[in-house]
C-alpha cells in the first residue's frame, strides 16, 4: 500500500508506526483539522492537549490483535489548527492496522468530521448512507490499489461512470454502463473473463482478479490487470469495487522469460542447424506469429549480393489446423525478392499492412505469395553469423491480431540468437570443406597422355556434410618412360587431412622421380620420411609402375601399403584382384619394409587402383564390398574406359557414402 494516494481524500487520512505509535503520515485534511503536527514522534507525545486520552489505548488493541475498531461520532477535545478556540467537535475514526509499500507494520486511521451531525441530531450515531458509502469505499482502495476504478452492482452490471475507463478506453458511459465495458475486452479474452466474473459474483469470492487486453481510445490492445473486492453491509453484498492497472510492460517482460526458458529447453540438445531453427519455430507459433518459416541458405558464403538466392526450407508451422508445409524444400527467390532484399541488407524487414493487402515490395506482382490470406503484418528476420547471413525467419500475423510490432521483432531476434551457435559451425564448416575441397582438387590432376595407354581419373567427395577426406590420386610418366599410377589416404576427414594428404602426394611424386628403384623401396622411403616429419600420421597407399621389357608386353610393378589390392580386369571380363606385394600402412612401424610384386598385363585389360570409399560400407565385411566390385567391373569390362569409371561410380557408391572415393583406372591397348 503506498500512502500518497491519500493525499487527495476528501477525509483525514493518519499513519503511525510501530508499538510507539510514532506518527508517520497524515493528509492534507487531516493537517487542516488536527494542525501540523511533527512527524516521527509518538502519538502522545504529538498530542499532549487531547483530553480524551483513552483512544491512545485504541492503537495498541489495533496493533496488537490486528481487528479493526469504528468510533462514530465521538468527542475529542484539544487545540484544532482551524478553530480560535478550544472547544468539542465530533469525529468517525476507522482504525485498523495496515502494511505500507516498505514493509512497515502500523495503524491506518480514517477520520471523518460529524460535528454538524451531532449539533443537528444530538443522538444520531451514525452517517449518512452516503457518508458511509464513501468511508467504506475508501476502506476498500487500500487493499485494491487504484488507476480505473469502476463500480457494479451486487450482481455485475456497471452502476456509475469510470472517468479512468472513458479516458483509457474511449467508450462513453452509455457504452461503458450495465455490461458493455465487455465489448472494450479483446475478443479472444472475453469468454474466459465472462466466466471468471460470473463464478465470482455467484459464488461471492472475496477477491477477484484476472488480466486481459482492453482495446484503447488510440487503437490497439494492452493488457490490464483487475483486481475487485465486494463492499459489504454486514454479511449483505451491497456493491463490487475494483481496479484496472496497465502491466503491459510486466506481461511483455514474463512472456520474454517464459519463451526463453522454453526455447532453451527445446534446444538444449540440439546442434544441427537445420533441428535447431525447426524447433525455435514451434516456439514462435503461435506466441508470437501466427505462421513462421524458417530457411537455411547453404549458399551463404559464395554468393554475390543482388542475385537469386536459392533458400532450403526447413520448418513451416501455421497456427491454424492446417498441417504444415514440408520441410527441407528449395525454393529459388528472385533478385527482387523481400527475402532476398533481407539477407543483403542482413537487417529485419518489418511491414504492417491491412489484412490480405502487402506492399508490392513484400509480394511482387506476378509472384506466388508465402503470405497467409489474411495476413497484416511480416517480419522477414536474417540469422546474420559472423557476418553472413545463414538463415532467414519469416514470421506472420493475421486477421485482426495486433500486427507485429517493434517488441515482437526484438524477442525474435532474442530467441534466434540460439541458433548463433551451431550455425557458426556450420558456416566454419562451409569454409573448411571448400579450403580442403579446393586443395583436393588442385592436386588430382589429369593423367597424362601415353601411347598404347588409355587412363582415367575419377574423385567423389563424400555425401555427408560432416567429411572431408584425405584421399588422393596421382599419374606421371618417369624419365625412363615408366607410367606411375598411385592411390593413397590419409587418415582423418577433415582439413588438416587434406593439408597431409597434398604433403604425402608431392613427397611420393618427388621420391618416384628421384631414382628409378623397385616401388616397395620408394614406399621404405615414404614411410621413412612421414615417422620422422608426420608423428602422428598414419596413411595407405598403392603405387604402380608400369614398365616395357620388351616390345608389345607391358609388366606391372606394384606395392600395397595397407591398401586395398588393384583388380585387374582382362578383356573378356575375367576379374581378379592382385594380392601380392603387400605390407602394413604407412606410419606404423618403426623399421618399415615394402615389398613388390610383378604382375603381367594382357593387352585390353584394364587396371583398377581405388580407394576404400569405393568398397567399403557400414555394417558390411570389406570382403562383401570388393566382391561386388569385382563383379560390377567384369560386366562393365567392355565398356571404354570412361563409362567404365562412371558405372562403377554408380553400381557402388550410395546416396549416403561416408568417405570420399579416388580411382585411377588403366587399360591397355589392343594390337
Amino acid at each position: 500500500m503506498r500512502l500518497d494516494m491519500f493525499d487527495p481524500a476528501p477525509i483525514g487520512v493518519v499513519f503511525t508506526r510501530g508499538p510507539e505509535h510514532r506518527l508517520a503520515y497524515t493528509n492534507a485534511v487531516y493537517r487542516k483539522t488536527f494542525g501540523d503536527r511533527p512527524l516521527g514522534r509518538p502519538l502522545r507525545r504529538t498530542f499532549p492537549d487531547l483530553a480524551q486520552s483513552g483512544y491512545f489505548d485504541i492503537f495498541d488493541r489495533v496493533l496488537a490483535t490486528g481487528e479493526a475498531e469504528v468510533l462514530t461520532a465521538v468527542p475529542v477535545d484539544l487545540d484544532f489548527a482551524d478553530s480560535q478556540r478550544e472547544d468539542t467537535r465530533y469525529f468517525t475514526f476507522s482504525i485498523s492496522r495496515a502494511t505500507v509499500s516498505d514493509g512497515s507494520r502500523g495503524v491506518l486511521g480514517v477520520i471523518v468530521e460529524t460535528t454538524e451531525q451531532v449539533t443537528a441530531a444530538r443522538r444520531i450515531r451514525v452517517l449518512s448512507e452516503e457518508r458511509r458509502r464513501a468511508l467504506l469505499r475508501y476502506r476498500s482502495l487500500v487493499s485494491a490499489g487504484s488507476e480505473m476504478v469502476w463500480v457494479t452492482g451486487p450482481k455485475g452490471g456497471v452502476t456509475e461512470p469510470s472517468p479512468g475507463w472513458q479516458r483509457v478506453t474511449g467508450q462513453s458511459w452509455e457504452e461503458f454502463r450495465d455490461d458493455g465495458w465487455i465489448d472494450a475486452v479483446h475478443p479472444d479474452d472475453r469468454a474466459s473473463v465472462i466466466e471468471r466474473w460470473s463464478r465470482t459474483l455467484r459464488e461471492v469470492q472475496p477477491r477477484f482478479t484476472h488480466t486481459y487486453r482492453l482495446r484503447l481510445a488510440t487503437g490497439g490492445y494492452r493488457h490490464f490487470a483487475v483486481d475487485a473486492a465486494p463492499v459489504r453491509d454486514g454479511d449483505t453484498v451491497i456493491e463490487w469495487i475494483g481496479t484496472c492497472r496497465d502491466v503491459e510492460q510486466e506481461w511483455q517482460d514474463a512472456r520474454r522469460e517464459r519463451l526463453l526458458a522454453r526455447a532453451t529447453a527445446v534446444t538444449a540438445d540440439t546442434a544441427r542447424p537445420d533441428e535447431m531453427l525447426a524447433a525455435l519455430t514451434a516456439v514462435i507459433v503461435p506466441e508470437l506469429a501466427d505462421n513462421c518459416t524458417s530457411y537455411l541458405l547453404p549458399q551463404a558464403l559464395h554468393r554475390t549480393p543482388g542475385t537469386a538466392l536459392t533458400a532450403e526450407r526447413v520448418a513451416a508451422v501455421p497456427r491454424q489446423d492446417s498441417p504444415p508445409a514440408p520441410p527441407h524444400h528449395a525454393e529459388h527467390l528472385g533478385p527482387d525478392s523481400a527475402l532476398v532484399r533481407a539477407a543483403d541488407l542482413r537487417r529485419p524487414v518489418h511491414a504492417v499492412f491491412p489484412p490480405g493487402s502487402p506492399p508490392p515490395d513484400i509480394v511482387p506482382p506476378g509472384t506466388e505469395s508465402w503470405l497467409a490470406p489474411d495476413a497484416n503484418s511480416v517480419v522477414l528476420l536474417p540469422v546474420v553469423v559472423d557476418g553472413t547471413t545463414a538463415a532467414l525467419v519469416v514470421a506472420c500475423v493475421n486477421g485482426d491480431r495486433p500486427p507485429l510490432g517493434q517488441s515482437e521483432i526484438s524477442l525474435l531476434q532474442t530467441l534466434l540468437e540460439r541458433a548463433h551457435t551451431p550455425l557458426s559451425n556450420a558456416l566454419e564448416y562451409q569454409r573448411t570443406r571448400q579450403v580442403a575441397l579446393a586443395l583436393q582438387h588442385s592436386l588430382l590432376t589429369e593423367p597424362p597422355d601415353v601411347p598404347g595407354l588409355d587412363i582415367a581419373v575419377r574423385y567423389r567427395p563424400s555425401s555427408s556434410a560432416a567429411e572431408v577426406g584425405g584421399d588422393w590420386y596421382d599419374s606421371f610418366v618417369l624419365r625412363d618412360g615408366a607410367t606411375v599410377l598411385t592411390v593413397g589416404d590419409v587418415a582423418g576427414h577433415d582439413l588438416p587431412a587434406a593439408v597431409t594428404m597434398s604433403q604425402l602426394r608431392n613427397m611420393l611424386r618427388g621420391l618416384a622421380l628421384d631414382r628409378e628403384e623397385p616401388t616397395g623401396e620408394i614406399l621404405r622411403r615414404l614411410d621413412t620420411s612421414i615417422q620422422t616429419l608426420y608423428l602422428e600420421c598414419t596413411a595407405t597407399c598403392v603405387l604402380a609402375r608400369i614398365e616395357r621389357p620388351a616390345p608389345g608386353r607391358l609388366q606391372l610393378h606394384y606395392s600395397a601399403a595397407g591398401h586395398p589390392p588393384p583388380l585387374l580386369v582382362e578383356a573378356e571380363g575375367t576379374a581378379h584382384f592382385l594380392d601380392e606385394g603387400r605390407s602394413p600402412m604407412l606410419g606404423l612401424l618403426p623399421d618399415p619394409r615394402h615389398g613388390t610384386a610383378v604382375h603381367p598385363l594382357p593387352p585390353g585389360s584394364t587396371l583398377l587402383l581405388y580407394t576404400d570409399g569405393l568398397v567399403e560400407r557400414r555394417n558390411e565385411d570389406l570382403t562383401d564390398g570388393l566382391d561386388r566390385l569385382r563383379r560390377h567391373a567384369s560386366t562393365a569390362a567392355r565398356r571404354p574406359l570412361a563409362p567404365f569409371c562412371d558405372e562403377l561410380l554408380a553400381g557402388m557408391l550410395t546416396a549416403d557414402n561416408d568417405d570420399d572415393t579416388a580411382l585411377v583406372a588403366l587399360r591397355l591397348s589392343v594390337p
